[in-house]
């Protein structure tokens, strides 16, 4: 069923006279022909009528000159197997038939091909239409696709019948065969003209000759016989015209036909002695020799001065061929046909040049590679340089195209054409062939490439008997990619895991010739998928695909709580904490916790029952609870198969009581408009106690541990109460006497106004205007400059109670400043960035002018400079603008 049942190489040929053959796998002999396997002698096609599993492999077809003797091969083609297609069985369709109609001359000979497709294998069989046998003289092969008449003659012509037929049906091609009639002839003198000549009537016909019109004379040497007529050793005289009358008593019909007898010496103008003839040594040579002459010329060679005789090795031919088998060395040399007839001698000369053959010293050898890794297939050759070889390399029967494959390189000059396969992968195993072909000979010689890699995916995995903790698998193996498998490892995933997960087995390390193993330690009530991954010396293959998920049986939860912890609260309260079991490790449905506590010092347990799987706190309560009791306590777990273990006992405390006094002696420091600072006392300290310390203001709540906190976003010129209380973990105590505070006046609102600055070398020098603060705003104590390299860059601060200053930076890069009022309300509003453009150091920029002074009045700028002949002014405005205000020498150096 994985058979392509069809199947149909072709190979396109056009060298008559030839001879076709094909080759399987390189083997030394020719594809043998049968009933299922066809070679068609007009086309060169290779047919096979049912494929079978041992037709898979490379076919080259070989084609001879039955003339010369000379051989071609074509380029192996790969029949490979289709496992995608199925064919059934069908009636036969025949692909190979002769014509409709064909002529044929008298005494030739005649080849009828039939051949067809189908499944079963048809059967081929000849017959003739008019129910009249097939003559004893005909020849059918054992494949019986070729019908062969020779010596046809005129009781041989009809029609014919080619039947194609098996099981499923059958199929009939079918075709006429005419004798030739009179045709028009050119005779060499004395040759033997025969003429036939046939008619059909009722009654028989009557048949006569004429010539040029005129009834034929008949001689001696002249012979009539019916629609027959022969003239042996025809002269110049007997050219002309010829008709053949064939009538009855119903009329007459015509056949006519000119003779032309030619006589003349021989001639190599048309045809002569090929001027040179390359051959190996060992090899044959048929040297031709064709002149034209009338009558036909009796043919002689020589070389040299020598005539040549026939020998064990030489052989002239009927046809006056020269054939030499097992060339040798001294065989070369000129070789001269010489023609004779009675009109004249001539002669033509060819040069016969014997080469070395071809051989390949260094052929490619099987090799293993890994891979990945990179290798050489060698493949030199010796033999005549002159003859300039050519490589090629064929990939399991396919011609390799290095201008489309980017891990073939053809490497080597000369006599060397070796393969460089780079990089290689798996589908690189195979068949490798090295082809040389010269001018006289071809030679090849082939090497397989045994890839190995990791192994594939395992396949088949199915899981077996399951229980809460255990999974049975099996599974089959997939292809080791020429490594053998050492390893089997199981891998794990479930909805709790971060992808696959490695899961431990029985046996611990699977080896390689195991298909089947169990998986433990697996949670119980989880639902799990598995796959199986092999590895080989070569490294970890492929994963299996994932088996279908499977869910473990139920079982009673086997992990405690964890980080059981407590306290806190309020009065009367004992709070338990943990953390919540995962939903992995609950083991099955209907999960929860069985909280326990006591006492310390007591037996005796209370336990209440939490059914909530995601409950991590409880919390029980009773006035009668003194503050900071110890209990024991342990927190249990439970599901619908049972109770699970508990966790360790630990001691903890009941809530405390809130604090019962305020902090004493607060008081407070304004530090600007918007910032106060508030101080306190600690409460008294006990043993039980465990405080957080708050304070509130302007209905705002600001918690701190310390004994001092900082007010910050407040309004200027306000007054506000401030209080502070004690809190703990049961609640907050009572507040403290309100304290009254006023904060600052604001800082000044208005901003430092015009800025100069002065640029030299790596100073920039600024001044100001002082800044005047209104009535309702703090007065102005000194002044803060911020700057920083460009946007990004780390602010720098200096402050200064003038309205100048001078910074020392380094040149190279642009400068951001900013200047603002200082005062005891806080800064006051920025002058915005002012952007200072980057200067270049002495080493990079030479100007031949003393430093400008720029000044800026917001949006106006003034330039005061001293007198240059050659300057150059860049300017920089408050919105970062640069101007070019006149046109300069600029002169560099490095």
């Amino acid at each position: 069923p994985w058979m392509c049942h069809r199947l149909l190489l072709r190979l396109f040929c056009e060298l008559p006279p030839i001879k076709y053959s094909w080759v399987f796998n390189g083997r030394p002999s020719f594809l043998l022909q049968d009933t299922r396997r066809f070679v068609s002698q007009r086309t060169g096609n290779l047919y096979i009528a049912k494929v079978e599993a041992s037709d898979v492999g490379n076919y080259t077809c070989v084609v001879r000159n039955m003339m010369t003797n000379a051989t071609a091969y074509s380029s192996p083609t790969p029949v490979v197997l289709r496992r995608d297609a199925v064919m059934g069985e069908y009636e036969p369709k025949i692909e190979v038939q002769f014509p409709e109609s064909l002529h044929v001359t008298k005494g030739s000979s005649v080849k009828l091909e039939c051949f067809a497709l189908g499944n079963p294998v048809p059967s081929i069989t000849w017959r003739r239409t008019d129910g009249n046998p097939l003559p004893g003289k005909i020849k059918i092969n054992h494949s019986n696709g070729v019908l062969e008449i020779p010596y046809f003659r005129p009781e041989d012509a009809g029609v014919y019948e080619c039947v194609a037929e098996n099981s499923r049906g059958k199929n009939v091609a079918k075709g006429q065969l005419w004798v030739q009639t009179l045709k028009d002839v050119h005779m060499a003198i004395e040759a033997n003209l025969q003429w036939e000549c046939k008619a059909s009537g009722k009654p028989k016909p009557v048949y006569r000759w004429l010539k040029n019109g005129e009834p034929l004379v008949l001689e001696d040497r002249i012979l009539v016989e019916g629609g027959r007529l022969a003239v042996p050793r025809i002269n110049l005289l007997d050219s002309g015209m010829y008709q053949c009358l064939a009538e009855n008593e119903h009329g007459a019909i015509y056949a006519s036909a000119e003779l032309k007898v030619v006589a003349s010496s021989p001639d190599f103008s048309s045809s002569p002695v090929k001027k040179s003839m390359l051959i190996q040594r060992g090899g044959e040579v048929i040297m031709e020799c064709r002149p034209h002459a009338s009558p036909r010329a009796s043919i002689s060679w020589r070389r040299g001065g020598e005539f040549l005789k026939d020998s064990t090795r030489r052989t002239i031919m009927g046809d006056g061929t020269l054939r030499i088998s097992n060339i040798s060395e001294s065989d070369g040399g000129r070789y001269t046909c010489v023609a004779r007839n009675p009109f004249g001698t001539s002669s033509s000369t060819g040069t016969l040049v014997v080469k070395e053959p071809t051989k390949i010293t260094v052929p490619p050898l099987s090799v293993d590679a890994t891979v990945g890794e990179s290798i050489v297939l060698p493949c030199e050759v010796s033999g005549d340089s002159s003859l300039g070889p050519t490589f090629k390399w064929f990939f399991n029967g396919k011609l390799i195209d290095f201008n489309r494959q980017d891990h073939f390189e053809m490497i080597g000059v000369g006599s060397a054409g070796d393969l460089m396969v780079r990089n290689i992968q798996l589908k690189h195993s195979g068949k490798y062939v090295c082809m040389v072909h010269t001018v006289v000979d071809s030679v090849s010689a082939a090497a397989h490439l045994i890839v190995r890699g990791p192994p594939g995916a395992p396949e088949g995995l199915i899981v077996g008997e399951i229980t809460d903790s255990t999974a049975q698998l099996s599974w089959e193996s997939g292809p080791d990619h020429h490594s053998p498998v050492i390893t089997y490892s199981i891998q794990a995933r479930t909805p709790f895991s971060i992808g696959w997960q490695a899961v431990r087995t029985v046996p611990d390390s699977v080896p390689g010739q195991m298909f089947h193993a169990t998986v433990i330690d697996l949670n119980p009530w989880v639902d799990y998928e598995f796959r199986v991954v092999a590895s080989n010396n070569v490294g970890v293959g492929e994963p299996s695909m994932q088996s279908k998920q499977i869910r473990t049986k139920a079982a009673v939860p086997e992990v405690a709580p964890g980080n059981v912890s407590g306290g806190g609260g309020r009065r009367g309260e004992l709070v338990i904490q943990w953390e919540p079991i995962p939903e992995e490790l609950q083991s099955g449905e209907e999960f929860g916790y069985v909280v326990a506590f006591r006492p310390l010092g007591t037996s005796t347990w209370k336990q209440t029952v939490l059914a909530s799987p995601d409950a991590s706190r409880y919390t029980f309560r009773n006035d009668s609870v003194p503050p900071l009791s110890q209990f024991e306590v342990k927190v249990g777990v439970y599901n619908n198969k049972g109770e699970g273990p508990s966790s360790h006992v630990v001691v903890v405390y009941s809530a405390e009581e809130e604090p019962s006094e305020p902090p004493s002696r607060v008081w407070t420091r304004t530090l600007s408009a918007s910032e106060i600072e508030v101080y306190w006392e600690p409460i008294t300290q006990t043993a039980s106690s465990w405080k957080i310390i708050g304070y509130e203001s302007d209905a705002e709540m600001v918690r701190v541990t310390d004994t001092a906190a900082i007010l910050s976003g407040l309004k200027g010129s306000t007054v506000y109460l401030i209080s502070v209380r004690a809190q703990n973990s049961a609640g907050a105590g009572p507040s403290s006497p309100a304290v009254n505070v006023t904060t600052k006046k604001p800082p000044p609102s208005q901003p430092p106004g015009n800025i100069e600055w002065n640029l030299t070398n790596s100073k920039i020098f600024l001044s100001w205007e002082h800044v005047k603060a209104m009535g309702n705003e703090s007065e102005v104590t000194g002044y803060k400059v911020l700057y920083r390299q460009n946007w990004l860059g780390k602010t720098s601060v200096v402050e200064t109670n003038r309205t100048s200053m001078a910074l020392q930076v380094p040149s190279g890069e642009d400068y951001l400043i900013e200047i603002k009022a200082l005062s005891d309300g806080g800064d006051g509003s920025s002058s915005g960035p002012i952007r200072i453009p980057k200067m270049s150091s002495k080493r990079e920029l030479f100007l031949s002018f003393t430093i400008h002074r720029i000044h800026f009045w917001h949006n106006r700028f003034k330039v005061s400079r001293v007198p240059s002949t050659k300057c150059c002014l860049i300017t920089m405005n408050p919105t970062g603008t640069m101007c070019l205000l006149m046109s300069v020498f600029v002169f560099f150096r490095s």
